[in-house]
Parts: C-alpha cells; structure tokens; sequence
C-alpha cells in the first residue's frame, strides 16, 4: 500500500508541472447539454443573510428545487478539469487516503484555513469581518437524512468565481498558498494552512458535491462537479445569501450512511478537529421536556370525587374568587439546536505561565479519556524552535496500563498524538517515541512538520528524528523533577530543612509511586537507548542492605560509599528476603559495605548494558573479581590450603568446575560457587531455563565457569584438610567433599542438574550420623496370598441362582414378615 501511495504520488506532482495552470473553459449550449433542468427561482432581492444554515422552510424548498438533480445546471458556464484529471482525482480517492473518515477533517480544515485568513486581514481592515451574525467566525455542519446531504459551513474569506474556477478546478492548486505568499511580508502566518488538495477527498463518500460561497469582492457563486472530468459554475440565484463565506454539499453514496448520523460526526470531530480555532457547531436533536395544557376532557378524567373538609371548602371558594390556572402536563419532544463540539481549547499554544493546574488536569482528562479524579504524577509544557518548530504538552500518567509490558516489543500502542496546525494527524507514530517512554500521554503540534498530500505520512525522517530527541530530553526531565520535588528523596543533608518548611507536602511520595508504577520502563530504556543511557541511571531506584526499606538511587548510594571502595556492589537474585541471606553478602555486611539488591528478572540484562556510572564500575558480588579489602594472610592461606585445593579440583573434574579457591567474601559459610565475571550468574541461569523456547544446548555456552571458594577459618574446611592430608584417596572424604560441592550450589541459587544424586548423598550422611550400616536397606514387602473370602462366596452363590440372588432374597423376607393379624 505504501509503495503504491509512493508511486501515485510521484505521478501526481510530476503531472502538476506538466499541466497547464487553467482548466479549459467550455461555454455551455442547449443542444450539447443532456443534462438540462429547469431554471430554479430565484431569491428575493432584498432577503438579508441568515445566521447560519438556515432552517427557514421557504429556503428549505427553494433548496430541495436546485438540488432534487444531481446534474449540472442548464445556465451555468461550464468547465473541464485539467487534463488527465479524471485520472488524478482516482488517484488522490483511492490511493492518498486509507481511510474515509478523514474528509471531515480535511473539510475542517479547510474551513478553519478560511476563517485564519478572514481574521488576519481583520487585523488591518475590521470592515472585512461585516456585522451581525457574519461577523461570527465559526464552522457549522448540518446533516439532511432523507435527501443524503452533509452540508459544512463555515464564515471565512470565501471564494471568487475565478477563485472556484481555479482552485477547485486545478489539483493541488492551493488557495491558501497563494495568499501566504502575497502576505509573507507583512506578518506571521504560520496558523495559516497549505493544503488545498484535502477538498476531493470529499469524492471518498459523495458522488455529487455543490460549492458555494461568497467573497466580499464579487457575488455569490456556486461550483457543482460530480468528479467526472466536468464541473459547472454559475450565479447562485436559488440558494440562501451567505453574507460570507462558504458552504460545501455533499450528496452522499448510499454506502456512506453511516455519515448521516450525529453520533459518528461528533466522535470524528472530537478526534480530529478538537482542537481547532473556532467554534464547531452541529445542528444536532435533542429531547426536552415541555409542559403542554391537558384538555378538558383529560383533567376530567384525572380528577376524583374525595370528600373534602371544610378548611378545603374555604380555599375551593378562594380559588373561585381568583383566576383559575389552566393545568399542564409534561411531554418529551424532539427539538433541534446548535452543539458545540470543541469546547476545549488549545492550551498547548498559550504560555505555561498562563495555564492553571487545574486546567492541566483538565486537559489530562480529556486528552487521555480517563475519567477518574485522579491527577497526572506530571506533565511538561514546552515549545521547541530550531529546524522543526513544535508545541508539545508530555503527561505522567497516574496508573501504568493493566498491558503495558504485555508483547512490549510487538506491540503498537501509542499515546501521543500528533497535529498539525492543531488538526490531529495520527498517534500511530512510533518514531516520535521510544518504546520505553510509551507510557506517557500528551501531543504535538508542529507548524513546519512536512507531510503528504494526505496528511497520513510524513515525508522527511530526519524531522522525526529531531522530534524525537527533543521529546526524550524533554521527558526525561520532566521524570527527574518529579524526583526532585519528592521530599522522600532529598538527602538526609537537606531533610532537616524540607521539614522545617513543611511545603510539597502533596508531591511527598510520589516519585516511590513512579517508580512502583513505571520503573521497569526505566529500566528497558537503559537497555535500548545507549545516548541517553547516564541520565536514565540518574533515575534508577533499589533497596539495599542499608536502605531500611525504602528507595535509594546510585547518586545516594556513591555518597554513602566507604572509603577505598572503588566498586558498586550488587547481586540479583528472586526475592529481597532471599537475598538477605544469601553467603555472599556475609564478609561485606559485616565490613559495612553497603550491597544494591535487585530482584527484577530485567535487571540481569539491565547489568549487562550498565557497565558503570560515575567512574565506578559495578561488581555483581556473586561472580569472580570480588575485591573487599587486604588480608594480610592471603598468601600464606594459600599456601597452607593448596593440597587441599588441588586435591578438590580434581575430584570434582566431572563437575566441570574451573577451579577451587580460598574466598575473601565468606565469613560463617564454609564454602560457596562462583562465576566467571562474564558468564551468566545463577538467577540468569535459572531465568534462562525458564524459558519457554529456551534450548539447554545453545545455552550451554553462555554458562560462566564456576569457582568453588572455599571459607579456610571454617572448622568443616579444616578438618576436611587434616583429612586429605593423612589419606587422600578415603572415599567417606570423598562423598563429604562431592556432597559439600552440591549443597553450596544449591546455596548459591543454582539447580542441580542430578537431584537424585544428591539426595542419596545425603541419605547417605543420615545414616552415618545415625551409626545404620552403609548397606542396609530397606525391608522387602511379604506378598500376600489372595483367598477367596466368605462374603465373596456367599456373593458368587446367590448370582449363580436363578432370577438373581437379591431378588430371592426380597421375596423370603416378604413372606416371613408378621401379617397384620398377627401383630
């Protein structure tokens, strides 16, 4: 479909420098016309203009005499479009738009252009504007069911003859662009549109379309084509004086129904034209309730004879004295009036200094569709200037989506909107977001973004790209100011004072409820978005071992820092609680080392792009390179324990175990397992083989070599050393250091790859402690010879009788039971 628009397009603009400027004027005649109707009557002279699309009844029928054929008038001068135009408006309808529902915008649009150039020559001239109901400028659209006509209005500057001729005869032949360019110099025009070619997109649903308008410099006029290479256009004699402006009829196909009903046209002008200038009103029905008088034989009806007292008497003679009120009913009735369909305005064009909070949250609300009280976390109003000039409103919402991070890389769900020249363009735009960022809600609107003919593509990459990164920075700032204005994440330095202030009281926790909400998404930006990698850890929130439960950031964590420690340290791992009693921690804790926990599964990957932050390394206390301090025994710990050492390494050849070390990380544990420092630690193994496509033997390579480490100031690793060094072929040291192997990996977080064995290990160790004989086992079960019990025999008796036992049965108790004369 994109190849095709390409294609179509390239044709288009190649034939507009090809085609002459002027359509080809053909001066009709009775004999060549088969179209010809009866001239239709005109207005009198002296009817002034209407305030708006006139519910007149006589204007109503003059109009239903000129619009009851579909065919151009007889005594209209008559036009051919350029050439090959047949070929190019197929072209616009059927391949520029790929969706109907946009020739409502593009007419807006239009509309709104006209009144943008009217109010601009109002600035020198106020005459132009005229008084009354034409000095209004405003957009009304009126809908006819039973004749299929959608009529749009609106008051703007209007059209000439030669204005209908050559702007709506020629393709692409803008209006608007012509007057930006006789204009340029005398002021800013950038509320101003340039499309011109939006009107055909009218033909995606009528079959027949009338033009009128009127321009200050010249009578009314009224242009009529029914895309089939002609169009007409004649004095309007028959229709209801504008005043000003234009009004644009479509007779629409019986497949376009859907467009004659209020509904739709509201949800169309709420999505796409929301937000333009002026006012947009729908002749729209709604039910009342009225009080009409009841006649007298209903009142009769509804009264009933009740005795009455005599204080009732009194005041029945007091209402004869006075005027009786006539009684009344209430009834629903139908009744059409004007609907204003964009009342909320714009506030991304006015200063953000000029924009309360309540109308932020206003604006949230409606933008979004949340309709909970709840406020935005934060929001960011800003105007960009450059190369691509835009106005952007970002909002934080209060609650992530219930699926923000379901099929997060195959989805295309976005909550930014764009516009252009405050007509909404599309949120299908994924390029003016990273996916990490999709989370926030808001607009953009430029008034130099390049786009089609139709509005649905941009044309240039590199003003997305532009866009793009400065809404990044944009929001990224927006996210870091929420923190700072935290009073939860001010420094314990500054908190005396934020206390004493006792202000932002309503902001105090509301980074923790970002984060909560939205901090995988932090996260996932790391990951994807290596330019803004620093300023994203600035925003990284974890518990560690001397947080108390509460929230820190790395900029926290650097400033708690001991001195000497060259490293962050940090180990993953499923759970908090876990965690905390995990053997590695066991030395740092108690040197005061402080240790970051996450327990995100995203974090094992997150680690693998966060490589540093501020000159400090990180160092996952779980793998090898582990540096806390200097043991001034370390060398001599080696030499005594290297017997031992080399003994367990080769012992443990089977196990794929790289080496076996004495570890400076150990305090109570006698003995843990490592991994290579780029190898995949234990909880990535495990989420790893969690997977479910996952391939144990692609995986295989990934796994990091482990390191037994081994605690030397343990009694088990002592005695397990005088051991191996009076008879190091004992098998009973043997099973005691294979089985040691296999409880520190569990410890460590790894899953045994053969549980069976080492159960029997330990089964094994039982029944040493308990002095049982290593080959006893357990006692044979004594078969039972199955015997034919009484029950059994009595049963098979009574079913080998005849009738079945359980019936005879019945009948010999039937017969010995007592009769009554008996008892």
């Amino acid at each position: 479909m994109r190849k095709r628009t390409l294609v179509s397009v390239l044709f288009l603009f190649s034939l507009l420098f090809l085609l002459p400027d002027q359509g080809r004027k053909l001066h009709a005649s009775a004999e060549d016309s088969t179209d010809e109707v009866t001239d239709p009557p005109k207005v009198e002279e002296k009817l002034g203009g209407h305030g708006g699309l006139s519910t007149d009844s006589d204007v109503v029928h003059r109009e239903s005499e000129s619009i009851s054929k579909k065919s151009l008038r007889s005594n209209a001068e008559k036009f051919e479009f350029q050439a090959e135009v047949s070929r190019l408006m197929d072209i616009i309808i059927n391949s520029l738009y790929s969706n109907k529902d946009i020739f409502l915008r593009e007419l807006i649009s239009n509309a709104s252009d006209a009144l943008d150039k009217i109010r601009f020559l109002a600035l020198t001239d106020k005459d132009v504007l005229g008084e009354g109901d034409t000095a209004k400028l405003e957009i009304q659209i009126k809908l006819d069911k039973a004749k299929k006509i959608l009529c749009i209005r609106d008051r703007g500057i209007g059209m000439t003859k030669e204005d209908l001729i050559k702007n709506l005869g020629t393709i692409a032949k803008s209006g608007t662009s012509a007057f930006v360019e006789k204009m340029q110099s005398s002021g800013d025009l950038n509320l101003i549109g340039q499309f011109g070619v939006g009107f055909y997109s009218a033909y995606l649903v009528a079959d027949y379309i009338e033009v009128i308008s009127k321009h200050n410099d010249d009578i009314q006029h009224v242009w009529e084509s029914k895309a089939d290479g002609k169009f007409a256009v004649s004095e309007d004699t028959w229709n209801e004086p504008l005043g000003r402006g234009t009004e644009i009829r479509l007779h629409l196909r019986d497949e376009a129904g859907e467009y004659l009903e209020e509904s739709k046209l509201k949800d169309l002008v709420k999505r796409y034209s929301e937000f333009i200038n002026f006012p947009i009103h729908l002749w729209a029905s709604k039910e009342v309730e009225t009080e009409v008088p009841v006649e007298e034989d209903e009142s009769t009806e509804e009264e009933t004879e009740t005795p009455s007292t005599e204080v009732e008497k009194e005041e029945d003679a007091e209402d004869e004295d006075s005027e009786k009120k006539q009684k009344t009913k209430k009834v629903k009735e139908t009744v059409y009036e004007w609907e204003l369909l964009n009342d909320v305005k714009a506030i991304w064009l006015r200063s953000p200094k000029e924009v309360t909070e309540e109308e932020y949250t206003k604006f949230y609300h409606s933008l979004s569709k949340d309709f909970s009280e709840e406020k935005p976390m934060a929001w960011s109003h800003f105007n960009a200037e450059g190369d691509v000039e835009f106005k952007a409103v970002l909002y934080v919402p209060p609650k992530a989506p219930h699926d923000l991070y379901e099929s997060y890389y195959n989805s295309n769900k976005a909550n930014l909107k764009l516009y252009v020249r405050r007509v909404f363009i599309s949120d299908e735009f994924d390029e003016l977001l990273p996916k990490y960022l999709s989370f926030l809600k808001g607009l953009v609107d430029s008034d130099t973004l390049p786009l089609n003919v139709s509005r649905e593509m941009l044309q240039q990459h590199s003003s997305l790209k532009t866009i793009k990164k400065k809404l990044i920075r944009k929001a990224l700032d927006m996210i870091r100011k929420l923190a700072e204005e935290d009073p939860d994440e001010v420094h314990d330095d500054d908190k005396k004072d934020v206390e004493k202030s006792g202000e932002n009281d309503e902001k105090k926790g509301q980074y923790t409820k970002f984060w909560n909400e939205f901090g995988k998404s932090i996260k996932l930006g790391i990951i994807e978005d290596a330019s803004n990698r620093n300023r994203l850890a600035k925003l990284l929130r974890f518990e560690t071992t001397k947080s108390d439960g509460k929230l820190t950031s790395l900029d926290q964590y650097i400033k708690r820092m001991k001195k000497g420690q060259k490293d962050v340290f940090y180990i993953t791992g499923s759970s908090k609680e876990q965690l905390e009693k995990s053997p590695f921690l066991e030395r740092l804790i108690k040197k005061g080392y402080e240790v970051i926990f996450f327990t995100d599964p995203v974090d094992e990957y997150l680690m693998q792009y966060l490589m540093d932050y501020e000159d400090k390394k990180f160092q996952n206390v779980s793998k090898e390179g582990l540096k806390v301090g200097k043991d001034s025994k370390v060398k001599e710990l080696k030499e005594a324990f290297k017997e031992l050492t080399k003994w367990w390494k080769e012992s443990l050849a089977s196990e794929n175990v790289d080496d076996v070390k004495i570890s400076n990380r150990l305090a109570d544990t006698p003995c843990v397992v490592v991994t290579s420092k780029f190898g995949w630690s234990a909880n990535m193994e495990r989420i790893m083989q969690s997977q479910t496509l996952s391939d144990a033997n692609k995986q295989a390579y990934m796994r990091g070599k482990r390191v037994l480490e081994i605690n030397p100031r343990h009694p088990i690793i002592k005695e397990l050393k005088e051991r191996v060094a009076s008879d190091p072929e004992d098998e009973s040291v043997k099973e005691t250091a294979q089985l040691m192997y296999q409880t520190a990996l569990i410890e460590s977080g790894f899953v045994l790859n053969d549980p069976k064995d080492f159960a029997g290990r330990i089964y094994n160790s039982v029944k040493s402690s308990l002095k049982i004989s290593p080959d006893a086992v357990a006692e044979e079960e004594v078969e039972a010879e199955e015997t034919e019990t009484s029950e059994d025999a009595t049963e098979a008796k009574s079913d080998d009788l005849p009738g079945g036992g359980l019936n005879i049965e019945a009948e010999q108790v039937e017969d010995e039971a007592p009769t009554k004369d008996e008892l």
